[in-house]
Order: structure tokens, then sequence, then C-alpha cells
């Protein structure tokens, strides 16, 4: 067979990162009448390529048919929000945005962010292909587009006179399959003085602290900053700083402009760059060995599930994440070991996870059933899920982490 080319240099893909097996797409969320379809599955196998040491899957499912209709709205996390917030009051005097400016972001959800721009007097614009998510963000008021970014949005919007001065991209960049047309409108829909700042999951700590459940179908790639840094100068976008952040277990804020703008590089670039060859990005061993580990929290956890089964204890989890959805694929976790999760988002509840078909309740539901056992699915969220659970303690109950490595807290 023909391997698969790189979506950034079109090299062929052939060394392996991470084989997951077979599994649904992770935010398709199953209807309870639904419940006896047949469901897609696809390989969850991620590849890296050793040209430009981009970490991909392949694409067998379209951006529409993904995104089209979405489960996620960010507003129904407070910590969040609240990075939201702190990023806003930041962005606002470091970029000089005033009454004139225009900020834009991409995969805008249901305006978690851009209302606090709107709170200032700054004018927004968010874009977001997710028709549902879309009609939340405009409902609050957030002038909102439901389409697809990429070159022939963003040529449209400059023809408009509708020129960024700051484009915000927060955790889209591994959702898109055209990885160069999308770079390249980023490029086309930013002035000449403007800024774009990026967040994305950050691979080496994706490496280092075993975080393989953010790996699915919805992420097409995963980035070191030595690879964003190659795909965004092969279109004329400069970064000039960089700030390692605590989300998502560990992401990355780039700051970028145009490759004429006077922005000097700060110093946390090259150290970064640096770092990052030191601790083997760009060594094809890197790759090879995080299989292993991935197998050892496998076992790691069916043992822990397999032992409180026999001894009687009753286990559910907490949360609906995509993330949770790769793990409990991978491990073959299913209503035999938890009896059902909950979510905050009433979009999810009623419903029950892909593949698995775990059913999903409201958080309410913890408190009636006292379990012995919470499995946090949502790990990076897990102090602020302990806070909202608190409760749980009072009749013993424990909870769980899956990862980095399982910790029973």
């Amino acid at each position: 067979m023909t391997p698969p080319a790189c979506r950034f240099c079109r090299a062929p893909l052939t060394l392996s990162f991470c084989d997951l097996g077979m599994s649904p797409l992770s935010n398709a969320y199953v209807e309870a009448s639904a419940s006896q379809r047949m469901e897609p599955f696809f390989p969850l196998h991620a590849f890296v390529c050793e040209q430009c040491w981009l970490v991909q899957l392949e694409e067998f499912e379209s951006p529409e048919r993904i995104f089209g209709d979405y489960a996620y709205f960010s507003s129904y996390s407070d910590s969040w929000l609240e990075h939201a917030r702190q990023y806003v009051d930041g962005a606002i005097g470091r970029q000089k945005l005033d009454a004139k400016s225009l900020v834009v972001e991409i995969a805008s959800n249901d305006g978690y962010l851009l209302q606090y721009f709107q709170a200032a007097n700054i004018p927004v614009l968010g874009i977001e292909p997710a028709r549902n998510v879309a009609a939340a963000a405009i409902a609050k008021g957030v002038p909102t587009i439901s389409r697809f970014f990429g070159v022939a949005l963003a040529e449209e919007l400059a023809e408009q006179g509708q020129s960024a001065d700051l484009i915000v991209a927060n955790n889209v960049l591994a959702h898109v399959p055209n990885l160069n047309d999308f770079v390249a409108g980023l490029a086309r829909l930013l002035r000449p003085s403007g800024t774009l700042t990026l967040e994305f999951p950050h691979l080496l700590r994706l490496i280092q602290e075993n975080q393989f459940d953010t790996i699915y179908h919805e992420h097409f790639s995963y980035f070191s900053f030595a690879t964003v840094h190659r795909v965004l100068a092969a279109h004329g976008l400069r970064i000039f700083d960089v700030e390692q952040l605590p989300t998502h277990g560990g992401s990355l804020r780039v700051y970028a402009c145009p490759v004429a703008s006077s922005h000097a590089e700060s110093f946390r670039v090259r150290i970064l760059l640096d770092d990052e060859l030191s601790q083997g990005i760009e060594s094809a061993l890197t790759y090879r060995k995080f299989s292993e580990q991935v197998q050892r929290t496998k076992r790691a956890l069916l043992e822990f599930l397999i032992t409180s089964k026999k001894a009687g204890k009753r286990i559910v989890g907490y949360g609906a994440p995509a993330k949770g959805n790769t793990l409990l694929n991978y491990c073959g976790i299913r209503t035999d070991f938890l009896d059902f999760t909950v979510d905050r988002s009433e979009h999810k509840q009623g419903r029950l996870l892909p593949g698995t078909h775990i059913p999903i309740h409201h958080p309410d539901r913890i408190t009636e059933e006292r379990p012995d056992y919470i499995l946090i699915l949502p790990w990076n969220l897990r102090d602020e899920i302990m806070s909202q659970m608190s409760i749980v303690r009072t009749w013993g109950g424990q909870f769980v982490v899956p990862i980095p490595e399982l910790a029973v807290l």
C-alpha cells in the first residue's frame, strides 16, 4: 500500500507514533433512540512525518461531517472562561486595541471569548463552522459567520474591509485537515501591523505526560513548536513570542505577525526551539518509545477497574469529553465497568457516549447514586471538578484520574 502523505510537506508517512485501534468519532454522541444502529469506526493511528515532524492522523471523515453539528460548548467550563477573560485583558493592552480595531476569532465556538472584547467596546467577528454552536453565539449578540475558514473566506472578508488587527485561533489548528489553506487564510486576513495568536496543545507535553487520549479523529494534527514555526514561515508569518500555558495538559500560545512587521523576537522563541531539540522532538526514537507507555496505562486502568468491581465497588464517570471517548474505546471500557457518566452540558445529557454507549446524565445523578469512585475523564479539569463535586467526600467517595498515570485521589 502507498503510505499517506504529510498534510504540510507531502512527504510519505511511514513512522508510527501511536496506534489506538479502531474508534468512532469522539464527538459523535449517540441519541438513545439510535442505540441499536451501526456506528462507523475508523483507524485511530497517528504517524509522524520525518521531514517536518508533524504528527498527524489520516482524514477519514470530512470537517463538514465532524463539525457541522457539534456538541462542545466552551462556556460550560468555568476555568476556560476565566482563561479567556485573562487573555482578553492582556491582549487589549498588548495589542493597543480600541473601538477602531477588529478582533477576529477563528473557531469562536459560542462566543465564550469574544464576549469579553465586546464588553470593552472593541469590534469583533466570530467564525464558527458548527451551525448549532454559532447560533448560540449569535443569540448572545456576538457577530458570527458559520463557515469553514480558509483562503476563500479570508479573501471575501478582506475585500469587504474586514482585515484583522488581532486574529485569535484557540485550539483550532489541530482540527484543520487542509493545513496550508488554513494558515494561508490567516496570513491573508491579518493586517500588515496585526498580530495572530494561536493556542494549541504542546506535542512535547503530550509525549512527556502520556496524554494519548488527546488523539482523536477531530484532531487531525499534533504540533511541536518547531513544526508550527515551519508551517507559519511557509506562509509569510513570523513567530515573535511564545508562552507556555497549563491549559489542556500543557499548551503553547504563539504570537505571530507578517514577516515584514517590526515586532522584535523574544528570547523565549529560541529557548523553546532549543529545548525541544534537546528533548528529542525531532528524533524517531522519541516517537517509537511512546506506544509502550500508552499500553502500560491501559493495563493499569483495567487492572484497577477489574479489582474494584470484584470488590463490589460502584464506578461512574465525570465528563463526556472527546479525550474520554478515546480512552474508553481504546481500553474497551463500557457499562460493565462504568455505570454512567455525567456532564454539565445539556447538549450531551440524555445521549450515549460514542462506541461504548455509556449513558450521560446530569451531575446531580452522582449525589443520588453515591458511587465509590468517580473516574474523571477531562483530567485537565480535575481540580475544578473535584472542587465542584466535593460532596462526594461526605460518603467516602474517591476520584480517579487516569492520565498521566493512574491516581486515586
